[in-house]
């Protein structure tokens, strides 16, 4: 039996979590079509006859401009460390800086490593793809190369028998009925309503915006139906006004479409109760973003 851990890596939005999604068959990663949406260091499990592959989800790596971007990039290099494989996703659209950097960091560990090259269904001609293929065999020794699509692609059985071949013997790592091995409910109750967020007010408030659970409970009338109390956090006055909108409209719609996701994950009713706050420069101050589970290695 075959197990270890297979880290996900690459630039904002290349696609990684979508990807991390597919590889699992289920839901576990936020998704945005926007950049740097995860902030986390998600763990996702899939176990098969051959044995059990832990995908690591991490952040985009780029340059940080808050003490969270550094915390992040932490987060990046340590789940590089651990990792018994590495598959570092670029786009079609060729190698970037931030590229550059994430596949310096495996090639200063010497991973073995798959480059995942995502968005093939952009490309306009097939010979763009043979170019950029040749060009990435002589950056880094990579033991596979994989062209494919995260959106569109539907058996993904292929890569992760290629991944199985590389990963050493052991045991499980976690139970067979796990699927995620990381995170108490409050964190993926926060990146559930944090996405909603994103894909409702992104244009006005891009990534200033954090969300804290702050009570999971049963409800006091009825036990059956779930309580979630939370506040979304923004670093400026002025932004609270724009997650609200007109008559609580917008939180409204963001609330709404938060607890249908909400419901589907822990399969029961949840009453969802939300509120904005203003905390300044909270992107700079450890003590509260690690209270969001934010910058932990």
């Amino acid at each position: 039996m075959k197990s270890g851990l297979v880290t996900l890596a690459g630039r904002p939005n290349v696609g990684k979590s979508t990807l991390f999604n597919r590889l699992l068959g289920k839901k576990i990663s936020i998704v945005s079509r926007h950049p740097a949406t995860t902030r986390l260091r998600l763990l996702g499990v899939t176990t098969s006859q051959r044995g059990q592959i832990v995908f690591v989800d991490t952040p985009g790596f780029e340059l940080p401009r808050y003490q969270l971007g550094q915390h992040m990039k932490k987060t990046v290099i340590n789940a590089l460390q651990e990792a018994d494989l590495v598959l570092m996703v670029i786009t079609v659209s060729g190698w970037k800086k931030e590229d550059e950097e994430a596949l310096e960091e495996i090639r200063k560990l010497s991973k073995k490593a798959f480059l995942i090259i995502n968005k093939i269904d952009l490309l306009p001609r097939r010979e763009l793809l043979l170019s950029l293929i040749d060009e990435s065999r002589h950056r880094y020794n990579f033991d596979e190369i994989y062209p494919c699509s995260a959106l569109k692609e539907k058996s993904w059985e292929r890569l992760r028998e290629k991944i199985f071949d590389f990963l050493p013997e052991g045991p499980v790592l976690f139970p067979e009925e796990e699927t995620t091995g990381n995170l108490p409910r409050e964190y993926l109750l926060a990146e559930v309503l944090r996405e909603k967020v994103l894909a409702e007010t992104y244009q006005e408030v891009p990534q200033s915006v954090a969300v804290e659970i702050e009570e999971v409970s049963p409800g006091r009338n009825n036990p059956g139906v779930l309580l979630v109390q939370a506040s979304i956090i923004v670093d400026r006055e002025q932004l609270r006004p724009i997650i609200i909108g007109r008559g609580g409209s917008k939180l409204k719609s963001i609330g709404k479409k938060a607890r249908e996701e909400m419901e589907q994950m822990l399969g029961q009713p949840v009453y969802l109760q939300t509120r904005v706050k203003v905390i300044p420069r909270w992107r700079d101050r450890p003590d509260i973003f690690r209270r969001f589970g934010y910058g932990e290695g």
